[in-house]
């Protein structure tokens, strides 16, 4: 049986880089389409169901941040956002906004190829044993984080979430009371592969605490001039 490859869609009105970035990825076994404005990616979103989106912010119409809400009002699908804006203002609001990862042009295409796998690797989790599915999840009162099925449930509610917010918060979940700096969740959650700052973690937490408040029992805490620790009370 053929393995199905999977799927990239590449949202840019350059069609030279768009085409360039294609080919590389069905180089590596990706399948790729392309689409020159939001409006028509959006419309293809449910028939393509792309594994990963690689999303230009300076697009005709809808621009990449407006693409980017409509996506994640209606799916997790990972996003890698591609720009000449190199400002700080541009990857965070990015991020808030529910990116996955940004990448500033002109970039290197081997390492635009690298950083989609990374994502991919970790959106994907395919459960192996009974015992893996147990180690992947922890609970505590009116929270439940499983990282095998990627989902989390808050009083009595499932949560949607992107790939990395769920990790950071399994991340930190499964280490009570420790305390881990910002370069220590940047190297743990984004790995080495990724070449963004310490800011991303803050935006990240910034949305997790949007969507999980403190409870009586547990919060996640601001270790001031270090970083954050999953607060577990006695």
């Amino acid at each position: 049986m053929a393995v199905s490859k999977q799927r990239i869609m590449i949202v840019d009105d350059d069609n030279n880089i768009a085409e360039l970035i294609s080919l590389y990825l069905i180089k590596e076994c990706f399948e790729a389409e392309i689409y020159n404005d939001g409006e028509s990616a959006l419309e293809a979103l449910d028939t393509y169901k792309p594994n990963l989106i690689l999303l230009d912010l300076m697009l005709p119409g809808m621009d990449g941040y407006q693409v980017c809400r409509e996506v994640r009002a209606r799916s997790n699908t990972p996003i890698i956002m591609l720009s000449a804006k190199g400002e700080v203002f541009d990857k965070v609001l990015g991020l808030e906004l529910g990116a996955d990862d940004y990448m500033e042009k002109p970039f290197d295409t081997k390492e635009l190829v690298a950083r989609v796998k990374s994502v991919l690797r970790r959106y994907k989790a395919v459960p192996e044993t009974v015992t893996e599915t147990i180690d992947k999840c922890v609970e505590y009162p009116d929270l439940i984080i499983n990282q095998t099925n990627y989902s989390v449930i808050y009083m009595g509610k499932n949560v949607d979430m992107p790939p990395k917010e769920l990790e950071l918060l399994y991340f930190l979940a499964a280490s009570p009371n420790h305390v881990f700096t910002r370069e220590q969740l940047l190297d743990q959650i984004w790995g080495y592969e990724y070449m963004g700052d310490t800011r991303t973690v803050d935006v990240h937490i910034k949305r997790l605490r949007e969507k999980i408040n403190d409870h009586e029992s547990w919060k996640i805490a601001t270790i001031w001039g270090i970083g954050y620790k999953f607060e577990v009370r006695a």
